[in-house]
């Protein structure tokens, strides 16, 4: 209990100054001060985002043509690029099943090197009239640029349709690689190695804040000098910038900064434990290139920004980047954001979890100390260095075999069945194929508490308290293994499921009270987590959910998480699935052992 509250208890004193540091710039080249930035351009941007959008308007789509028309007119090497790809089911919240598009980019060939290092700036291309302000943006940015004598390196310009489906085409055609069944023309032209990419999205001529999202696919993060660097200069223009949408407080010592910052930090923990990219930089860190979306937002506040502010941020950061000499690594790449101000390094975050992971040390070797069992039944301490039951039958390897290859076949079902099985579904019920693959995924995973747990019945001694406490080491073990290994990779994902796992993980036994273990079990489960966790994230974002909207939200991210995984190679589901489902089912064998 103690090692619980504490694992808690730091996680929580994270957000204090003490723990929280304030970042610094590491890398060398990147003094913020070295650099005077300009752009004259302004208007200039705002007359291309209204040609972009009424060519986008009589298209129907991305106007293909009048952006390579107009690429070639600022002196760039334009390319396109037609990709397609059809998703294992249909995603309804975009109602696509069958996607076609097209991605254009132009490159600015350094005049002062070889091509053998580039930038990328990339715009999304969305439906409707949004961002078309940032494709305005970046086409006058080009235009600036292709006057400039001081670039070291290729400038890539990029402009994506279908979002991240489009970011995944042109990376891995880029780099000539097919990891997601992607169909593609491939990349026609190439610059240098990409060192750093920077994505914008702005939804209006004028801004009144930055929001900047770090978080990539699987939970990667890019380096905090990439972060640093955009923060000191919208200091230095007097920008406002943001990150999860709070803006950083100057008061660090009050409690109503305490909670705004832990508030940040949750938010954080919640979007990288989801291991969903929070825009198109999130494909990028994949292929070991730092990057960050910049999103423009204009909202109430009084303070309003023009393109030429903007636009002398932007070009300001791609100065700096220019200089670099190698690859961004002086800075930390696993750390947490209170605010842009402050971070907290792995050093810190990392007792936190090591806490909670000790509740499950301590149960193993108390398990494997063993209790000596006296004439009465009581505890008599511990024996010798191993289980020691006089009256109990030695149970075999072979007692343990059924419930793990039960719980696994359940897990291996509960990934493959909801897409495999999703045209029966339809066949059979009145549903469409994405909820078919839904409820079948919820159906399997109630399922699994109800498959038969006392086949270890028939086997010598698999019915004794010698055989559930070996279950429950090797229980214990396991679940202590995968979450150390996922804490390692992506710390939000690992110590959420640690905080909610590992009560019920220690107290389970089948001789207590067992409607009260078996309640907690249940709320324990990784599906209980990720619908509290979406309930929070809405509490913390200051837009409550009630029970029904929260369902849905349940059962859309559900359907988003399978697509994640097979669109993007996106882990968390299949480790839920084949790993953590299968441990929390010996867990229930463990209740259901009697």
């Amino acid at each position: 209990v103690l090692s619980y509250v504490a694992g808690l208890g730091w996680f929580l004193a994270m957000a204090l100054p003490p723990l929280a540091p304030r970042t610094y710039m590491s890398e060398n080249a990147m003094g913020s001060t070295m650099v005077e930035e300009q752009f004259p351009h302004g208007e200039r941007a705002l007359a291309y985002g209204r040609d972009f959008a009424a060519q986008k308007k009589k298209a129907g789509g991305i106007p293909v043509a009048w952006l390579e028309k107009t690429m070639w007119g600022l002196g760039l090497e334009v390319y396109k690029q037609p990709f397609a790809r059809t998703l294992p089911f249909p995603d309804e919240s975009r109602e696509r099943y069958m996607v076609k598009g097209t991605n254009v980019y132009g490159i600015l060939r350094a005049p002062r090197a070889a091509s053998t290092e580039s930038l990328v700036l990339s715009v999304p291309c969305s439906e409707g009239t949004h961002n078309s302000q940032a494709v305005g943006l970046m086409l006058a940015l080009a235009a600036y640029f292709r006057g400039q004598i001081y670039w070291a390196k290729d400038i890539i310009f990029l402009v994506n349709e279908h979002d991240l489906l489009g970011m995944e085409a042109w990376l891995e055609a880029y780099h000539d690689v097919n990891v997601t069944e992607m169909q593609s023309s491939g990349a026609l032209g190439r610059a240098g190695a990409i060192q750093a990419a920077v994505a914008l999205e702005l939804s209006s001529d004028v801004v009144t804040s930055f929001d900047v999202a770090v978080e990539g696919l699987n939970g990667q993060l890019p380096n905090l000098d990439l972060v640093n660097l955009f923060h000191a200069f919208c200091q230095k223009n007097g920008l406002l910038c943001t990150i999860q949408g709070k803006l950083q407080r100057s008061d660090w010592d009050t409690l109503p900064a305490y909670a705004h910052s832990l508030q940040t930090l949750l938010l954080m923990v919640l979007k990288q434990g989801s291991g969903r990219p929070q825009g198109d930089h999130g494909l990028f860190l994949r292929y070991h290139i730092e990057a960050i979306t910049v999103r423009g937002i204009n909202s109430f506040r009084q303070y309003k920004y023009d393109m030429t502010t903007v636009g002398k941020t932007l070009e300001g950061m791609f100065r700096k980047l220019n200089n670099l000499l190698e690859r961004l690594h002086q800075s930390y790449f696993f750390y947490l954001l209170p605010s842009l101000s402050r971070f907290v390094s792995i050093g810190v975050y990392m007792p936190a979890f090591g806490f909670l992971i000790l509740v499950l040390v301590l149960k193993i070797s108390l398990l494997r100390g063993g209790p000596k069992l006296g004439p009465g039944g009581l505890w008599e301490g511990v024996w010798g260095g191993s289980l020691y039951f006089p009256d109990c039958p030695r149970p075999g390897l072979l007692a343990l075999v059924p419930p793990l290859v039960v719980c696994h076949a359940a897990g291996l079902a509960l990934y493959l069945l909801p897409v495999l099985g999703q045209r029966a579904a339809t066949q059979h019920f009145p549903v469409s194929e994405a909820e078919a693959v839904v409820l079948t995924l919820i159906a399997i995973y109630v399922a699994g508490m109800a498959l038969p747990h006392s086949a270890h019945r028939a086997l010598p001694g698999g019915g004794s308290d010698r055989g559930w406490m070996t279950l429950k080491l090797l229980a214990l073990l396991y679940l202590a293994a995968q979450l150390s290994c996922a804490a390692l990779l992506n710390f939000s994902l690992g110590f959420l499921l640690a905080a909610t796992m590992v009560p019920a993980a220690a107290a389970v036994h089948p001789t207590g009270p067992r409607p009260v273990l078996a309640a907690l079990l249940v709320l324990s489960t990784p599906a209980v987590t990720l619908l509290l966790g979406i309930f929070l994230h809405r509490e913390l974002e200051e837009r409550p959910a009630g029970l029904a909207e929260g369902w849905q939200l349940f059962l859309q991210a559900l359907a988003e998480g399978l697509l994640q995984h097979h669109l993007y190679g996106a882990l968390p589901f299949p480790f839920l699935a084949l790993l953590t489902y299968p441990c929390w089912l010996l867990l229930w064998n463990v209740l259901c052992w009697k």
